[in-house]
């Protein structure tokens, strides 16, 4: 293979594409390079600034397994400092010259003769690699409603995630649009200083308490003078989420019923007001949007500068919104907290695999791809956090750091074996997607609400509806019987018992 092709390309350098970046260091393999669209690695916490930013899973568990972090200041760690995680992660393994930043991948077209992928770049350049792994992520772009008149306000308008810094909110008039993940933390952030808070919610969520805490001083000592201390913790915390699956997952009453109780009763507790603790009543079942974590959402919107509308929003006019009811109401600034635009019917950017099919056509109905990660005529072509492989109750580097060490695994056998490419097959990825459709049937993302886990034709394509210990022994070892293989003169190969036997012990490195 000559200097000027990539043996790997990684597409993002958030968490997932990091985290591909050092496994691949681990296993000795340095021909990669990163391609980032933006100007720093960070992905969602770099893009993510607004008032409130931080995670809902904590902090232990949203990190690297193999670098462990004794310093977070909250059992729910902040934006800003995830973002410096980051940062040191890339540092301490010095990715940043494997980076090129400001370049993003506008299409790739997989050259069977070579068994090479070329690249397309913005800049109008073409880089050639032998694999492809996209880690863009699911929440790459802000999602916007359809809502008439959007452009004709002639205040500020902002995302939550592209929140302008430079904007002054301290006694403006703030609409706050939508009552998701987004919303229950930047509206608590920005109440105490806007002279007016208005927020719209089409449709109330579940709530439970956020148990959040700042870590004291003792508490990061023992971690850095006890490692071990850590990675027990952060087992404990993955077995509890673990235990919580089948209440999240299953639409089945009977696993509803406490937490639901446990909303209802925090609810109880927070709103005295009967006529509002109406209006933030769900009426779906729990779990069939993403729940949400807050301590401080409830007490928000019972201050006296914050109010909640529900009538339905008609359309955006110079001055404000209009709603349902006939009345406009006024603002200096619109919030949207809307969430993302999350890429279910369509390909990350433009791909043309074998005999110039195009990944946007296979995924026009639901993306798909066998154990979320390889989907039939796009050889050499592996998805971080792809179809089917959303957390729904479990930190998504759980996932991730599974598929970071099949897709190595994966790399690592297609050198090995000086093969041309692999591809996963069709029967093995046709019978994963079927079983992910029956599974899905008796999760409560199908039970009869909107949410983004579904395609438009209310499919679940994005997330696993099981363990994530389960899904973990899926991609214990990267089996080549589930690909066809492919040598250098474009024959076919098998595998063989030693095959096999490489690749257990890859998978037990």
């Amino acid at each position: 293979m000559g200097n000027d092709v990539l043996e790997v390309a990684i597409v993002g350098a958030g968490f997932s594409g990091l985290g591909m970046a050092i496994r691949l260091l681990k296993a000795g393999i340095s021909n990669f390079r990163i391609f980032e669209k933006a100007g720093e690695v960070g992905g969602t916490w770099r893009d993510n600034t607004y008032p409130g930013c931080a995670c809902d899973v904590p902090s232990q568990l949203y990190s690297y397994s193999f670098e462990p972090n004794p310093d977070w200041s909250h059992e729910y760690g902040r934006q800003p400092e995830i973002q410096r995680y980051l940062l040191h992660c890339t540092e301490k393994y010095g990715l940043r010259s494997r980076i090129r930043f400001h370049s993003e991948i506008t299409g790739a077209q997989f050259d069977e003769a070579a068994g090479e992928w070329v690249l397309r770049l913005n800049e109008g350049e073409s880089v050639r690699a032998r694999v492809v792994v996209s880690a863009r992520g699911p929440f790459a772009g802000e999602s916007m409603p359809a809502i008439e008149g959007a452009d004709s306000f002639q205040g500020i308008r902002m995302h939550t995630a592209r929140w302008n810094d430079g904007v002054a909110l301290r006694g403006k008039r703030v609409a706050l649009i939508g009552t998701g993940a987004s919303a229950v933390q930047v509206g608590p952030a920005i109440a105490p200083e806007v002279a007016e808070l208005t927020v719209f919610q089409r449709t109330p969520p579940w709530i439970l308490p956020r148990p959040d805490r700042a870590i004291t001083v003792q508490e990061k000592a023992l971690n850095r003078a006890l490692p071990p201390a850590m990675k027990v913790r952060r087992l404990g915390m993955y077995w509890f989420h673990e235990l919580s699956a089948p209440f999240l997952i299953l639409q089945h009453d009977w696993f509803k019923r406490p937490p639901q109780e446990l909303a209802r009763a925090h609810l109880r507790r927070s709103v005295k007001d009967r006529a509002l603790r109406t209006k933030l009543t769900p009426r779906y079942k729990f779990g069939c949007k993403r729940v949400l974590l807050s301590s401080d959402w409830y007490p928000m919107l019972q201050r006296d500068n914050v109010r909640l509308i529900d009538e339905g929003v008609t359309r955006i006019t110079e001055k404000g919104i209009l709603t349902r009811d006939g009345v406009e109401h006024a603002f200096d600034v619109l919030v949207y907290a809307t969430g993302y635009k999350v890429p279910l019917t369509e390909a990350p950017f433009a791909i043309h695999g074998l005999g110039g099919r195009t990944l946007g056509e296979r995924f026009k109905d639901g993306a798909e791809a066998y154990k979320g990660m390889a989907t039939a005529g796009f050889p050499n072509l592996f998805f971080l956090v792809g179809p089917f492989t959303g957390p729904g109750h479990q930190s998504v580097i759980a996932y991730a750091e599974a598929q970071m060490d099949y897709a190595c695994q994966a790399i690592l056998y297609r050198r090995q074996r000086r093969l041309k490419y692999v591809d996963v097959k069709r029967e093995r990825e046709a019978r994963f997607v079927r079983e992910m459709d029956w599974r899905s049937q008796f999760t409560v993302w199908t039970s009869g609400c909107a949410s983004w886990y579904l395609s438009p034709n209310g499919r679940n394509n994005a997330l696993y509806p099981g363990y994530n210990v389960e899904y973990r022994m899926r991609l214990l070892r990267f089996d080549p019987e589930d690909y066809e293989l492919v040598a250098g003169d474009g024959a076919q190969v098998r595998a063989g018992l030693r095959d096999h036997v490489r690749t257990w012990l890859t998978a037990l490195a």
